[in-house]
C-alpha cells in the first residue's frame, strides 16, 4: 500500500508498506493485523494465513505479518482517514486517506518500492513460495 497524506505525495521508491498499525499492549497481533488490513484496504481478509517471522524496524518497532493468497482489486481499495494540520503551522486541519493507492508488483519491483525495513518479508515469501507471480503488501501489525 502507498501511504497517503502530503508527506508521501510524489514518493514511490522505498515508500510502500504492508498495512500495519500500532499493536497495543496485550492485543493479539493477528486480530490487530486483520483490523488494520480492513481499515486500510476496505477488504476483509479471508483464506489460509501463513505467519511470517516478525521484523524489527530501524526505529525498534517490531512488525508482525501474515501472507495470504487472495484476489483483491488494488484499484478499488478504500482507506480510513487521518487528520493533519496542513499546511504546517496554518491552524487548518485536513483529512487525508491513510492509504492513497494499492498495487500488485513482481518481487523485483516490490523490493524497490517497499520500505527497506520490510524487505525481509519479501525474502521470507520468496524462500517459502519461490519467485513466481505477483506480491502485494498483504497485511501486518
Amino acid at each position: 500500500m502507498h501511504p497517503g497524506g502530503p508527506y508521501w505525495r510524489g514518493k514511490d521508491i522505498a515508500a510502500w508498506s504492508i498495512p500495519k498499525g500500532e499493536l497495543e499492549e496485550g492485543a493479539d497481533p493477528l486480530t490487530t493485523a486483520q483490523r488494520e488490513f480492513h481499515e486500510e484496504t476496505g477488504s476483509r481478509p479471508s483464506g489460509e494465513l501463513v505467519a511470517l517471522a516478525p521484523l524489527k524496524q530501524p526505529s525498534g518497532k517490531l512488525i508482525y505479518a501474515w501472507a495470504m493468497r487472495g484476489d483483491i482489486d488494488a484499484n478499488a481499495i478504500s482507506s480510513n482517514t487521518f487528520s493533519l494540520e496542513w499546511p504546517p503551522h496554518s491552524g487548518k486541519r485536513r483529512e487525508f486517506p491513510e492509504v492513497d493507492k494499492g498495487a500488485w508488483f513482481t518481487l523485483a519491483v516490490a523490493r524497490e518500492r517497499i520500505s527497506p525495513g520490510q524487505r525481509g518479508f519479501l525474502d521470507q515469501l520468496q524462500a517459502r513460495f519461490g519467485s513466481a507471480g505477483e506480491v502485494s503488501s498483504s497485511r501486518g501489525a
